[in-house]
């Protein structure tokens, strides 16, 4: 078994820091949705403003209030206006991976849904693996890569 990407809210913005509160992330139920994060799931944390990484368990929120808060300990990892990515993962047989169409959800500044993407892995000919990111569409995104002579 492989641990794999599942779903990710790419770049969503903390709204609150709540040191107080039981520890977690609370997070729109609508956008837990649209990336297919459950209640109660353990998810990985990625401050993309001071690179710190962390895991905690989501609770819902109100649903369309675009929040995203970090409670507990957490607090001390995120504060307002941070961009995090907050991710989920399964863990699946190598060979299933074909199969497994993660959600990827990116966000405006105010936490309203830019693009809804999918990551996709197939097999060519030669057994060879290939990735693709996909808009809605299922057309082909440009995936960052090395420039020879770079």
């Amino acid at each position: 078994m492989r641990k794999l990407v599942a779903g990710k809210l790419h770049g969503i913005y903390v709204t609150e820091a709540n040191l107080n509160y039981h520890g977690s992330i609370t997070l729109d139920p609508d956008h837990c949705e649209a990336a297919g994060i459950l209640p109660m799931e353990f998810v990985d944390i990625w401050n993309k403003n001071s690179g710190a990484r962390i895991s905690t368990y989501v609770i819902l929120g109100e649903r369309g209030s675009r929040c995203c808060i970090l409670n507990g300990a957490a607090a001390r990892t995120c504060q307002p206006d941070d961009q995090i990515i907050v991710c989920n993962s399964i863990y699946l047989d190598e060979a299933h991976i074909t199969s497994l169409k993660p959600r990827i959800v990116t966000f405006d500044q105010d936490n309203h849904i830019l693009d809804r993407l999918s990551y996709s892995v197939d097999l060519d000919a030669e057994g060879r693996y290939s990735f693709s990111i996909l808009d809605e569409a299922n057309e082909a995104l440009a995936i960052p890569a090395l420039v020879s002579g770079a």
